[in-house]
Parts: structure tokens; C-alpha cells; sequence
């Protein structure tokens, strides 16, 4: 990727982090769904408005009913904004439909996708994509099967569209494109080998394109294979899901009488990652042990996972904190880990402290927890992980020095030195977490204000951390691979001088 390119993404995804990946999904389904309504009025789509808005209710009965049982009967939080974004998929792969008969086959379509996030789930993933596995029963069942009409002319160009903002906040681009490409070009292969075996002559141009906007392709990519619950941890591993489902999509097998189409194919992949999460273990419940302030704005929180857990230094957890009225932002938050995973089953997270009248709710519920307090650890995931040797650039601004800790306090443990030079940005010296933890390494340290540095540690000055001010700190930064942790707008800034470096990894986050 260039410099420029780089930078640009760092920029669109500091806008996008905006809002929670969830409820970003919302909005452009949302979107996407209002745009089918309009084009139905407009005689272009095959189905009428009155079909789409009682299908969508009709599933959103079914869905809801099943979250309000097992919210009442499990007492665990009721996710309006994952069971929303289940209804508005299913929308756009069963078959609409105003007939009451049919109506009811959708309501329990609903039904059976909610359901399948408490029977079909572990350790807090899901198995399978709810969606998918709703679509599948009733299709296998022949009840009502799947259409996946959102595979269209009509709606191809909104669906791209929508779904590379879904896929760049959710840093998932390179594998959604990695199936999109896969997927199209066996697709391309087998329909253009079915169509000389019957002795046909087509243009494969022309095929090319309709297999690409007239499939589920684009849509089964942007907006299901990214759906994070059923996502193993790593990168190659979500490329590996990506290569399986892509095949099962391009060249449909059936087993018996059971085809493997979109739905299924994505079926098999959860079963890919499925095994794959199994083998890397998860967090599962935490149990809250301790809290501490580690500055005057940044808090730590102490936690005791499940037997077997494991996690790779410099990964992230999505946590989940119940709480009344909570905001539109939802229940879920990522944190970057600060524990070593020989510290395990004590598991660490820092977040910075808002003033009540700012911070979300869920910020606030967090921080009225309880040591014995019980919250779900969903999942693990990231690579913001080490280069095998060479020497490196830690760059870190605030709470992004978390990760950085991490590291450090594995290497540490298992007695491993690395040449690390560590640039920590703060909004002032009496907010520098953790750097201690940095004490066999160069820390350069930019503040407004000038600290009382260790005996390791040198002031930049006052001056805000620019390239040119970067480059100027560590001359030999072509030398060595630069990880950066901190607000998307640093990161950007500071590109052309990260492109100097051997090799660069960002974890860019937007605060809640």
C-alpha cells in the first residue's frame, strides 16, 4: 500500500470509527433496505414496497420475540443492534412476500436465526452466522427458501458502496476482497466450462459482469463473511475462511439432495473458523478482580478469564457490558490487551477516563463495575502483532500505549531483548501509563510539559509529533519496523515519514 493510499484510509477510518462497527452495519442495511423500498415504486425491482416492509416485520417479529424470551428467561442483555442487523440480511435473502402464509414462514425464519445465537454458540461466538443458518433450515426444509434477491443490477453499485465503508471500519477489506475475487473468478470459470460442455458460445465478458452484479457475491461478502462473531482471530486464518467460502460459492457441490449455495457455503466456512477459534481458545466470562487508576484520567481493569483461555500479545478483546438504556452505541467495545499472556488467567484492559456529561453509557456502566461483576469477553481477534527480529518503532499516543505493554511485558517474561525505541505521545507528563514497563528500552517522550524522565527516557519537548519531528527523533527509522497505536489523524500525519521504516502496522482507534 503507498503513502498515500495509507494516509487515506487512516483518515476514512478515523470518520467512520465515529460510530461503533455495529451500528455503523445498521445504517448502511438501513440504507440499503430504504433504497429497495424507493426503487420498488420505480417498477424496477421485482418485488412491491408493501412486500418488503411486511417481510421485514414480519422477520423482525419472529427475531425480537426470541431475543425478549431469552433476554427474560437467561437475564443476559438484550443486543437490539446485532438482532436488527440479522432481520435486515434476512430481508435481502429470503423472498419478500405479502401472502400471510408466507408471512408466517418468515416470522419463524426470524425466529430461527435469533435462536441460533443461544443454541448454535460458544464461549460467546456464535457457530454460525445467524442469517445464514436461518436461511439454510428453511431452505433445506423447503418451507420457504432462500431468493437472495439482493443479487441485482439495481442495487450492485449501493452494496459495493455501503459495504467497502463496513469493510474498512472493520478492517476487513483485504479478506472481503480477497472472497469477492475468488469467488467471481471460479464463478466465471464454471458457468463459462458448463456453457462449452453444452455447446454454447457466450461472451465472457458479459458473463463476468452479470456474475458480479447479479450474485450474492458482493453482498455475502461485505456484509455476512465479515460478521465478527464467526471470524477466527488472525488474519491468515480469516483468508483461509475467505479461500473456502469463495470456493463453495464459485462451484456449487450438492450433497444428496442438499445444494451448497451462498448460505451454505458460508455455513462451511463458520465451521472452518469455528475449528479454528476452538484450537486458539477465547476468553470467555471475566470476572472483574481489581480496578486501579494508573493516571489521573486512565483506569485499569483486572480480570480473571476462563480455564484455557489464550491470546497473542498486541490482540484485542471485544468486551460486552450490560446496561439499561444504553445509548446507540450499544454494549460492545474493543480494548487492546495490556497483560502479557503469561500473566493468564489475570487478564488486563486500560481505558481513558470521560467526564460523565461526555462519555457513552457503556463507558459509564463500566465504570460503576464491581469486583465479582461477571461481563463476557465476545472474542479475541488482531495482529498487531512483532515481527520476527529487527529492530523496531513502537509509536504510541495515550491509551494506544496499551498494546505496546503487552509486548513489552512478553518479552520480558520469557527473557527475550528486542531494540525498541518507544516515541509516547501524551496530553500531559502526569497522563505517561505504564511507561516503566519501557525501562530496557529508548523511550522519547512528547509532552507539553517537560516530566521528570527515568533514567531511560528523554523529552521531546512540547512541540506536537509531526513526521518531520518523528524522523528527526529516530534518524535510523528506515532501519527498523514501525508499529503505531493512536488517533487516526496522527497516524495520517505521520505517514510519510512511517513509510521510510522497514515496515509499518497500525491500530488506529476514534475513543468512545
Amino acid at each position: 500500500m503507498t503513502p498515500a493510499l495509507r494516509a487515506l484510509r487512516t483518515r476514512v477510518l478515523g470518520l467512520l470509527a465515529l460510530t461503533s462497527m455495529y451500528l455503523l452495519v445498521v445504517i448502511a442495511l438501513s440504507i440499503l433496505f430504504i433504497y429497495a423500498v424507493a426503487l420498488s415504486f420505480t417498477g424496477t425491482l421485482a418485488f412491491a414496497a408493501i412486500e418488503l416492509v411486511a417481510s421485514a416485520a414480519a422477520i423482525a417479529a419472529g427475531a425480537f420475540a426470541i431475543d425478549l424470551l431469552t433476554h427474560r428467561l437467561t437475564n443476559t442483555a438484550l443486543r437490539w443492534e446485532s438482532t436488527l442487523i440479522t432481520v435486515l440480511i434476512l430481508v435481502f435473502v429470503m423472498r419478500p412476500s405479502d401472502d400471510p402464509m408466507e408471512l408466517v414462514w418468515l416470522t419463524v425464519t426470524g425466529a430461527v436465526a435469533s435462536a441460533s445465537k443461544m443454541v448454535l454458540a460458544w464461549r460467546g461466538r456464535h457457530v454460525f452466522n445467524p442469517a445464514a443458518a436461518a436461511a439454510a433450515v428453511m431452505t433445506i426444509t423447503g418451507v420457504s427458501p432462500a431468493a437472495w434477491w439482493v443479487g441485482t443490477p439495481m442495487l450492485a453499485a449501493v452494496v459495493a458502496v455501503l459495504g467497502i465503508a463496513i469493510a474498512w471500519r472493520t478492517e476487513k477489506l483485504r479478506v472481503v476482497l480477497t472472497f469477492i475475487v475468488l469467488a467471481w473468478a471460479i464463478s466465471i470459470a464454471t458457468t463459462l466450462t458448463a456453457y462449452a460442455q453444452a455447446g454454447l458460445a457466450v461472451s465472457a465478458v458479459d458473463i463476468s459482469v452479470q456474475l458480479l452484479i447479479s450474485s450474492p457475491i458482493l453482498f455475502l461478502g461485505f456484509f455476512m463473511l465479515t460478521e465478527p462473531l464467526t471470524l477466527p482471530s488472525r488474519f491468515w486464518q480469516q483468508l483461509l475462511v475467505a479461500a473456502v467460502v469463495a470456493f463453495f460459492v464459485g462451484y456449487p457441490l450438492s450433497v444428496g439432495v442438499i445444494s451448497l449455495s451462498a448460505d451454505r457455503a458460508l455455513l462451511i466456512g463458520n465451521i472452518v473458523a469455528f475449528v479454528l477459534a476452538v484450537r486458539s481458545r477465547n476468553l470467555g466470562r471475566l470476572t472483574l478482580t481489581d480496578t486501579r487508576d494508573v493516571t489521573p484520567r486512565i483506569r485499569e481493569l483486572t480480570f480473571a478469564a476462563e480455564p484455557g483461555a489464550s491470546f497473542v500479545p498486541g490482540q484485542y478483546l471485544e468486551l460486552t457490558v450490560p446496561h439499561k438504556g444504553a445509548d446507540i452505541r450499544g454494549t460492545r467495545r474493543e480494548f487492546s490487551l495490556v497483560s502479557a499472556p503469561a500473566e493468564l488467567p489475570h487478564v488486563r484492559i486500560a481505558y481513558r477516563v470521560s467526564p460523565a456529561e461526555r462519555g457513552s453509557t457503556f463507558k459509564r456502566a463500566l465504570e460503576q463495575a464491581q469486583p465479582g461483576d461477571r461481563l463476557r469477553g465476545s472474542g479475541i481477534w488482531g495482529d498487531f502483532t512483532l515481527p520476527a527480529s529487527g529492530p523496531l518503532l513502537f509509536v504510541a499516543a495515550g491509551i494506544g500505549i496499551t498494546p505496546f505493554v503487552s509486548h513489552a511485558r512478553e518479552l520480558s517474561t520469557r527473557g527475550v531483548h528486542r531494540d525498541i525505541v518507544v516515541v509516547y505521545v501524551a496530553s500531559s507528563a502526569a497522563e505517561l501509563a505504564y511507561h516503566a514497563d519501557f525501562a530496557d528500552h529508548r523511550v522519547i517522550i512528547v509532552t507539553p510539559d517537560d516530566p521528570t524522565p527515568l533514567g531511560n527516557e528523554t523529552w521531546a519537548g512540547g512541540e506536537r509529533l509531526s513526521a518531520p519531528s518523528l524522523a528527526s527523533l529516530v534518524p535510523d527509522l528506515a532501519t527498523r519496523h514501525a508499529l503505531i497505536s493512536g488517533p487516526p489523524a496522527l497516524i495520517a500525519d505521520l505517514q510519510p515519514a512511517l513509510a521510510r521504516a522497514a515496515s509499518v502496522k497500525t491500530d488506529a482507534f476514534a475513543g468512545y
